[in-house]
Formats: structure tokens, C-alpha cells, sequence
């Protein structure tokens, strides 16, 4: 009697199938350590990301320099945030430091009695903003007035009557804790630059010339410009 020959495909008889068997393998993770560490490496690198456009223009044109020039005003290296100290407008409502924020600003402090030295200062901020030209409206003018005391009318109404001017009252002590004049002199002595991201980055000599002064505006101005349009960001 014949045997049939198995079919194709058809395991020969007494045969057992092959079977696999996967097993899993042990899971591999971070510790709550590895993972706090992970993320810090993360954040550091966003924010070195969205920074570097204005480390770049920094670098390019006041440390790199490569016309061999220097620049007139203090570079404050680092620089230092504007910090949430109790600020209001002239009709005693508060601002948020953070609002101030998309512009270039040129500040000045000073006391409510502005008189003689302090009027000069804000006559030269207002002067420097109009000599900056087409890019002006890149720049805001802050006069901090460090007391609670009255302003003169006139003074007032000639300030705000100029485009990008806003008159703010701060804590004497607060603004000198964040702002630091050269040795020798007070804080209401300088002209200072914040930066778009609320940055302060540079302070002006005392009685500083005019025509040097706004070349070191020109500067930030130009090196800044790929990266800073003018006008406040939506919202602020």
C-alpha cells in the first residue's frame, strides 16, 4: 500500500511546528534626576536659540569689532533684566516692566524737581531719538521719576507732546538696585539703553557728547535690525 507524499507547504507527519516566543525586553529609562537634567539641557538650549540673534549682533559689533572701532558709551556685560519693580503712569496706574518690552528704549531717571542737568538730559534724549532718523520709531524715550512729588505742567506736557515719550514714577531704591552709575556718580547722571527683550546693556557717560553717543545708537540700531522690527510686539 502506498504512502501519500505530503502536501506542499504541509509539515511532514510526526513533525511539530515551529513556534517563536518574544520576550520583552526590560525597559530602559531615566531617573527623575536624569530626566530634571534633560529637561534643564532643553530649556537652555530654547532660550539660547531665541537669544542668539541678539548675542550675534552684540558680538558683531561691539566685541568683535572689525573696523578696529570702540564704542563710546559702557557696555554692561552681563546684561541685567528689567526687574518687576512697582511702577505707575502719571494717573497712578500700574506697569509691568514686561510690557515695556519690543522696543529699544533710552532712559532717563530723576527726581520730580527736574531742573537744569536733569531738563538737559531729557532735552538730549528726546534730541537723540529725532537724530537716529528712519529708525526712530525703533526707540522709545522712559523718564523714571524717582519721588511721588508734582511735575512741572510745562515740563510735562512739552515731554509727552514728543512721539515715543512715557513718563513712569519707580521706587528710588529699587531702580538704583537695578541700575548702576559709573563710580563717583548717581543714578540720575546717565542716559541708559534696554534692549527689545528688557535688557539693560549700556549706560552713557555723564554729560555725554551728543554726536558720539549716537553712534553707539546707530550701532545697536543697525546690528539689531534683522531681528527687531519696529513697534511693540501683539499685546504689549
Amino acid at each position: 500500500m502506498s504512502t501519500a507524499a505530503p502536501k506542499p507547504n504541509q509539515a511532514p507527519p510526526g513533525d511539530e511546528p515551529l513556534g517563536l516566543t518574544v520576550h520583552s525586553l526590560p525597559a530602559v529609562g531615566l531617573d527623575e534626576e536624569q530626566r530634571t537634567r534633560v529637561g534643564r539641557w532643553k530649556l537652555l538650549l530654547v532660550l539660547l536659540v531665541c537669544a542668539s540673534p541678539v548675542i550675534v549682533s552684540y558680538l558683531t559689533y561691539f566685541v568683535i569689532r572689525p573696523e578696529g572701532r570702540t564704542n563710546y558709551a559702557t557696555l554692561i556685560t552681563p546684561t541685567r533684566e528689567w526687574p518687576a519693580i512697582p511702577m505707575t503712569d502719571l494717573k497712578g496706574q500700574p506697569v509691568n516692566a514686561r510690557d515695556l518690552r519690543g522696543q529699544w528704549i533710552l532712559l532717563a531717571v530723576g527726581p520730580s524737581t527736574c531742573e537744569g542737568a536733569c531738563e538737559d538730559r531729557l532735552f538730549m534724549q528726546r534730541q537723540l531719538r529725532e537724530m537716529t532718523g528712519r529708525e526712530r520709531d525703533r526707540l522709545d524715550k522712559v523718564w523714571l521719576v524717582l519721588d511721588d512729588g508734582p511735575i512741572k505742567p510745562e515740563l510735562e506736557r512739552a515731554l509727552l507732546a514728543t512721539a515715543g515719550m512715557r513718563i513712569l514714577r519707580a521706587d528710588r531704591a529699587a531702580v538704583q538696585a537695578w541700575l548702576h552709575p559709573e563710580a563717583g556718580a548717581a543714578v540720575e547722571d546717565h542716559l541708559y539703553v534696554v534692549d527689545p527683550m528688557g535688557e539693560w546693556m549700556m549706560r552713557a557717560p555723564t554729560k555725554p557728547d551728543p554726536a558720539k553717543f549716537k553712534k553707539d545708537l546707530e550701532r545697536l540700531l543697525k546690528a539689531s535690525k534683522f531681528w527687531d522690527q519696529a513697534g511693540r510686539p501683539q499685546g504689549n
